[in-house]
């Protein structure tokens, strides 16, 4: 719905709005134990299981930053702003541990209501940051926003290609491989938290090395070619007979695998026209979303019949059938740096 009507809308007045409802959405959670108002909240909240940032801060964000800098620049911006994100999500994971940490002197219960306040008040210190963004974010004169036009086409057929790769990516979610791990190897919360904290940091490392790798080779051959062995890292971490060797494949998966998000981003900015960005960033980030909010349900029921890791082989396989029908198909379609 924001994606069709971003071009009509203030940028920096809809940012404002969507910080106010992440801080409502951690306070609810925080304030709220009935299951049916919480499923509301979860609903039209800012909240998602993977971890991940798919909620209406996206197509915003990514429009505010392809409109502020050069194309030759554009990558990189990606990469930094992808970097900060992932950073914090590391140790956003690691705090997870305080459940585990705080056990002997409080409740977990409680803090996990603390954890969602904070969320809640992590969202209100967005506000303040977003109101000090300078008139320079909005749309010019010069290329008026509009809705998703002569692109279409490009931009349709990415947005399926993205939603197989993000239905691989929901089997694989943060929430269900902490089930996974924790059935498979007897692990807690706080060991988890610090796999995924490492794993983390490892992959917002990489989103510095995609940079330089999409100037020799190209967006589209950088996200390939480096997404597809972490398919392959992501498959064998199901047959891993020990949590060290699983640690150690998803550690290795996580310094390749989120090479192509900052590339990603980058590219389906470049090959639409400046006017279309808010409709493309969206078009593509919605399905997405629908994809991997429906790729739970079928991991779930495949943990309950079986404890061996079918979510992660089907994961890999999809997302390798992802990069070569991308390569495919857009291999020829060069952003205006590489022409």
């Amino acid at each position: 719905a924001l994606g069709l009507v971003a071009y009509q809308i203030p940028r920096r007045r809809t940012l404002l709005a969507a910080s106010l409802l992440m801080a409502a959405t951690g306070l609810g959670f925080a304030g709220i134990e009935a299951f049916w108002p919480l499923l509301v909240i979860a609903f039209v909240g800012t909240l998602n299981p993977s971890g991940g940032d798919v909620s209406v801060f996206l197509p915003l964000e990514h429009t505010v930053l392809s409109h502020v800098v050069a194309d030759a620049d554009r990558t990189a911006a990606f990469a930094r702003y992808s970097f900060v994100g992932a950073f914090f999500g590391a140790l956003g994971a690691l705090s997870v541990g305080s459940v585990d940490w705080l056990a002997p002197v409080i409740r977990p219960s409680t803090v996990v209501t603390a954890l969602f306040g904070l969320y809640g008040g992590i969202g209100l210190l967005t506000f303040l940051l977003y109101r000090r963004l300078s008139p320079q974010v909005e749309a010019g004169t010069d290329n008026p926003p509009a809705p998703l036009g002569p692109s279409r086409g490009i931009v349709y057929r990415l947005a399926t290609l993205f939603s197989v790769d993000a239905f691989g990516g929901g089997l694989v979610i943060n929430a269900l491989l902490t089930i996974w791990l924790s059935e498979r190897f007897g692990i807690g919360v706080a060991t988890i938290g610090a796999i995924f904290f490492v794993t983390s940091l490892c992959s917002a490392m990489s989103y510095f090395a995609a940079v330089p790798l999409a100037k020799r080779f190209g967006l589209i051959n950088t996200m390939v070619f480096t997404h597809l062995p972490s398919s392959v890292f992501l498959i064998l971490t199901a047959f891993a007979p020990t949590i060290w060797i699983a640690f150690g494949l998803l550690i290795l998966r996580s310094l390749l695998s989120q090479m192509d998000v900052p590339t990603r981003s980058s590219y389906v900015m470049a090959v639409v026209r400046p006017e279309e960005r808010p409709a493309a960033a969206s078009v593509t980030a919605v399905p997405r979303s629908l994809a991997s909010a429906l790729a739970p349900l079928l991991s779930g029921w495949l943990l309950t019949i079986s404890p061996f890791g079918w979510p992660l082989v089907l994961a890999g396989t999809l997302k390798a059938v992802y990069d070569l029908a991308l390569l495919r198909q857009f291999s020829a379609i060069k952003p205006p740096e590489e022409r």
